[in-house]
């Protein structure tokens, strides 16, 4: 089946009544038919159906064999950490959210677990980097924001020579455009709350595993259990509702991003533009080689800093918010918003600064977002040449 298909269909299975839509189980807990019995569900901390439907489709869609379904991005995240203990190496992408540097950085590391940085475009220094004691890599690609792209399947082979674990947040682009574990990848990690949800409702994380019956899945299957981090039924059913408009929501916001991509190009207010899928872009041969689109993320730099933070007060139908992947058009100050916490050596190196901005691209009329753009840019320069 095509990718479209299974995100309308998911891995769902009729009941005696034919319901076309998953039902909700909202049960805390299960009964059981008798002593030392089970239907398979025993408390919704540790499985609940329709969670379990979600973890299913979403492992389906990435080619996975085991998924998991968190209470936001960075509860998944967390999990994946669990699988580190005091000495490990662990070998970090130098552009990251800064949520997944900040639980790093301000956790995990007091922990007695290193983390390292290393420009992971470079593969020469990420295999200087390899150490006995590395027991994982982890990038983004596209990366946030600055939009670098990682060769998923070098860095496998180099991770896997060293018997270390490829992590891949594949967030931008979803399981649609782009399946990290058929490049290699051993774990595929989500914030849900973006494009798999696309509505800005829901707030979701997701891991999947390449192999369910590795070392790594009988962990987190145990974190996971104890933790306590799992999705709630309710929002699981929003999700699986969610994903059977992915395909459609995705491959028009990706259109959309195009034409505003190649044309901030030409606006005398725009220094750069950040989009994978302009031939200009320094990673566009390898993205066009390892996904099959390329997403609805553009990072852009204008003249000034005080251009940028001009133009989020002259908005109208785009919202000046953070977070991504919605079918409404955001824009987000990463300096100040997402990427707050970053520390300055990290930001130096990516070449984030306070004249960046990020445009989530949603799936309004690409005609009406170029003519609000073009007004807010124009009446943002007009403010700084006033205050001048």
């Amino acid at each position: 089946m095509q990718d479209f298909s299974l995100e309308v269909h998911g891995c769902h299975t009729y009941d005696a009544t034919g319901a076309i839509s998953q039902p909700i189980y909202l049960s805390a807990t299960f009964r059981h038919p008798a002593y030392q019995q089970s239907t398979g569900y025993d408390y919704g901390r540790v499985a609940n159906p329709t969670r379990e439907k979600l973890e299913k489709t979403v492992a389906m869609l990435e080619n996975g064999e085991r998924a998991w379904a968190a209470a936001s991005g960075m509860a998944a995240i967390n999990l994946v950490m669990g699988l580190f203990e005091p000495g490990d190496h662990v070998l970090l992408a130098e552009d990251l959210y800064g949520g997944t540097v900040r639980l790093a950085n301000d956790v995990y590391s007091h922990y007695g677990i290193c983390f390292e940085y290393a420009d992971t475009r470079n593969l020469d220094s990420v295999r200087a980097k390899m150490r006995p004691e590395t027991k994982a890599v982890f990038i983004e690609t596209p990366s946030n924001p600055m939009m670098f792209i990682n060769d998923i399947e070098a860095l496998a082979k180099i991770s896997h020579q060293s018997n270390a674990l490829l992590i891949v947040d594949n967030t931008f682009l979803s399981p649609h455009f782009q399946k990290p574990l058929d490049l290699g990848a051993d774990i595929v990690l989500h914030s849900g709350t973006k494009y798999l949800c696309g509505h800005n409702d829901v707030i979701a994380g997701f891991l999947v595993l390449r192999h369910a019956g590795s070392a790594e899945a009988a962990r987190l299957e145990l974190l996971a259990k104890s933790a306590g981090p799992n999705l709630s039924a309710m929002d699981a059913w929003l999700l699986l509702r969610s994903i059977k408009t992915l395909g459609i929501r995705v491959e028009r916001q990706a259109q959309n991003a195009l034409i505003l991509a190649e044309w901030l190009q030409k606006r005398p207010e725009v220094t750069a533009v950040y989009y994978p899928g302009l031939p200009t872009h320094p990673g566009y041969a390898l993205q066009q080689k390892q996904a099959s689109g390329n997403g609805g993320m553009i990072s852009f730099k204008v003249t000034s800093p005080k251009l940028a933070q001009k133009v989020l007060g002259h908005l109208r139908m785009i919202c000046f918010a953070e977070s991504l992947g919605g079918v409404e058009t955001l824009l987000t100050y990463p300096i100040a918003q997402t990427h707050a916490e970053m520390p300055r050596e990290l930001i130096a190196r990516t070449g984030l600064d306070d004249c960046l901005l990020r445009l989530s691209v949603g799936i309004e009329d690409v005609c009406d977002l170029q003519e609000e753009l073009s007004d807010a840019l124009s009446a943002a320069a007009q403010d700084v040449q006033a205050e001048t």
